[in-house]
């Protein structure tokens, strides 16, 4: 052993009774505690010297024998639970999953079931795994610029790609909701808003929509001397906000400067998008708010077209004053159709060239 360097001290040998040097790493506690308990057992294990006595005997020396048998059996079936639970502990795994499998990933990525057997893991960020686009999908699946994973990191490392503003090289970087993806090269900005089916669209917007972004506020706080910040839905904080925003609201937050602009209160009669459940993507007004102690808060939604829906007050996302969002959206805006009124807005699309 010390010809590679390494050095056993006479007391970490002698206490481990193999003649192994002791090394300050988990595995070497995990096996010391092991042998421990291999110790332990045969001590314990001595108690069946009662085989020794002899066979006959007193009513006492009968009834001394049965209580070595029960305790001597009992300390061994549980000290073999202890070291098969040890062994377990040692071999089990370690980390963070590095993998995702092309079925396991999220419906809406809207990826082929035969186009391989995996899928790209999104990194840790701003957004869920579950509710984010990497931009490995968004490059090439979406919006057709790479045609393999290796021209991605090509055009990433070139530093051509923007999110909220900033250079990201990452290709599995996960962009979310209300993201801008901006691409100088192509003089093309986008901001990821959902449709009335709950998949991610790349929505194109102009130069001047793409210089703020909006933030729900997750909670308001104070911090080490009393002073106040706020957590928004991606992760950022901000500190000295108005005193007037509170959880729930909407912030308009310049990406230039990370500075809040302007603000919207989450009240009835403004116009909110649903972010998640089945409603997810749809854009109405707030006719009420019903608030049930111990439990979720309920919202109720009014579309353009009169329809009338309930969601969970964490799925609402105000987008505007009274009737009017400060975003544009995507088309269709925001309204859900049923599967007849679908069939029939295909079919007029379809005629109307032909008439």
């Amino acid at each position: 052993m010390a010809l590679l360097g390494f050095q056993s001290s006479p007391t970490t040998t002698e206490n481990l009774g193999h003649g192994f040097p002791l090394y300050d790493n988990d595995k070497c506690q995990k096996y010391l505690s092991l042998c421990r308990q291999k110790e332990a057992w045969r001590e314990q294990s001595r108690g069946f010297s009662y085989f020794l006595l002899p066979a006959g005997g007193s009513s006492t020396r009968k009834a001394q024998r049965s209580t070595m048998v029960i305790s001597a059996v009992s300390t061994t079936l549980s000290l073999v639970k202890v070291c098969f639970s040890c062994i377990e502990m040692v071999h089990q795994a370690r980390g963070l999953k590095k993998h995702l499998k092309r079925l396991n990933a999220p419906k809406h990525w809207m990826l082929d079931k035969l186009g391989g057997a995996f899928a790209p893991k999104p990194s840790s960020g701003p957004h869920k795994s579950r509710e984010c686009l990497p931009l490995i999908l968004i490059l090439r699946n979406r919006l057709k610029y790479a045609l393999t994973y290796r021209e991605v990191i090509s055009i990433l490392m070139q530093r051509h790609v923007l999110v909220d503003g900033k250079v990201r090289t990452d290709k599995t970087y996960p962009a979310g909701f209300m993201d801008v993806v901006s691409i100088p090269k192509t003089n093309e900005n986008f901001r990821l808003l959902y449709d009335t089916k709950g998949r991610f669209r790349l929505h194109s917007i102009r130069d001047d929509e793409a210089k703020f972004k909006l933030c729900k506020v997750r909670s308001v706080m104070f911090g080490q001397k009393g002073i106040p910040y706020l957590n928004t839905y991606d992760g950022r904080t901000i500190r000295y906000p108005d005193p007037l925003i509170k959880a729930n609201d909407t912030i308009k937050l310049d990406l230039e400067g990370n500075k809040i602009t302007e603000f919207i209160k989450f009240d009835v009669g403004n116009v909110v998008m649903v972010t998640g459940g089945r409603n997810r993507g749809r854009v109405g007004v707030i006719k009420s708010r019903e608030k049930h102690k111990g439990t979720f808060e309920t919202i109720h939604v009014q579309d353009s077209t009169g329809h009338e829906f309930a969601t969970r007050l964490g799925n609402v996302f105000t987008i505007g004053k009274g009737t009017k969002p400060w975003v544009s959206l995507p088309k269709g805006k925001g309204i859900k159709l049923s599967i007849i009124e679908e069939a029939r807005k295909r079919l007029a699309a379809e005629s109307a060239p032909t008439a």
